[in-house]
């Protein structure tokens, strides 16, 4: 895999972009919409960025959420390999506290067989959910436990996907399926690649980790706004090149929506923090309308969320989204742009990107 990693990991900046535009999709799922409609909105969305350009399409992992449809990673994105050709395809990110090692390896080694070459496998520490949830996944109520073994856990993931045990592990004759031992097995015509591990986080932990490692560092920047400077600083000071990497390589997920006209963005994006309003006080539900967004009684103590959370999401009309963007990418030097688009309607979110697209002049398939 070394050979290919950094050319896989590193994308290609296209029209006037400052730096590669991918799109982080967590399948939201809006009043008096289905899931079929969000997952149909996905397959839409992810077309839609194959062909203008951008460089990869990720969903991440929630779990209990009325309005995120997205628990299961790896099922989507088969669906999503089979609708599309060339983008890559991603988790940002799979939880791997959440589940065994051995069942990512296996499960993102088939999407590998399935779309050789465009896969990456991006992983988190958080749960993706609340503590209860959880402990329902993971069959235990010592969550701290998961978190902290985070980098045995990573290890042991990255030794099933490399398939490359030593001698005498207890795991040493486990082979994830599919994956490199049937290339290395006798009659063996499989390629031994697998997909590039990138980290994610929203502090300094995981920056720390993926620079000492010599991985890709993604960060969520759309909800964790102000450690993103600081993460990003902490990444490039710990890191060390690797078979991976020779230089650091940091996206981070960014809130933008574009709209054709500014007080519509306004609206959608205070529909999407009445969403987050109602989540971080334990009423998540699914993403409501503008019009109820409109009619809502915001409590001072929700106004002042309302405020913290739109300030940094970079939305109005495709020159004021873009203006956003690039100011964004000088003041943290991101090497990528992973854009998530929060919106109640799937035809809002997708004309977004279009708009997105037209503004950096991006070019049509």
């Amino acid at each position: 895999m070394a050979a290919d990693a950094a050319e896989e990991i590193r994308g290609t900046a296209r029209g006037t972009a400052p730096v590669p535009l991918s799109v982080l999709d967590l399948v939201t799922v809006g009043a008096g919409r289905t899931a079929t409609e969000a997952l149909r909105t996905g397959v839409d969305i992810a077309r839609l960025a194959e062909n203008r350009g951008f460089h990869r399409y990720w969903v991440a992992e929630h779990h209990s959420m009325p309005g995120v449809a997205s628990s299961s990673p790896a099922v989507i994105l088969a669906h999503l390999a089979a609708h599309t050709d060339r983008i890559r395809l991603g988790s940002g990110g799979v939880m791997l506290p959440n589940h065994a090692p051995l069942v990512i390896a296996e499960q993102f080694g088939t999407l590998e067989a399935m779309a050789p070459g465009r896969v990456d496998l991006g992983l988190g520490r958080a749960p993706g959910t609340d503590g209860a949830t959880a402990a329902a996944l993971r069959r235990t109520d010592r969550l701290n436990e998961g978190a902290d073994d985070f980098p045995q856990q990573l290890a042991e993931l990255i030794r099933f996907l490399d398939d490359d045990f030593p001698d005498g592990h207890p795991y040493g004759r486990i082979h994830a399926v599919p994956g490199p031992v049937q290339g290395t097995s006798p009659g063996g015509v499989q390629s031994t690649h697998r997909p590039p591990v990138w980290l994610l986080g929203s502090s300094g932990f995981s920056a720390r980790l993926a620079g000492t490692l010599g991985l890709p560092f993604a960060f969520a920047h759309h909800f964790s706004a102000q450690n993103t400077v600081p993460a990003l600083d902490l990444y490039r000071d710990s890191f060390r090149p690797s078979a991976v990497l020779d230089a650091p390589y940091a996206l981070i997920g960014v809130s933008a929506l574009a709209t054709d006209d500014a007080r519509e963005a306004r609206r959608q994006v205070l529909a999407a923090a009445l969403n987050m309003v109602r989540l971080r006080t334990g009423r998540p539900g699914l993403v409501p309308t503008p019009e109820e967004a409109e009619a809502y009684e915001f409590s001072p103590m929700e106004e002042e969320f309302t405020r913290s959370w739109n300030a940094n999401v970079i939305h109005g009309t495709a020159d004021e989204v873009r203006s956003g963007l690039d100011d964004l990418q000088k003041r943290t030097g991101a090497d990528e742009l992973m854009i998530t688009a929060n919106a109640h309607g799937g035809d809002v979110r997708l004309r977004s990107y279009e708009l997105i697209a037209d503004a950096y002049g991006l070019p049509a398939a």
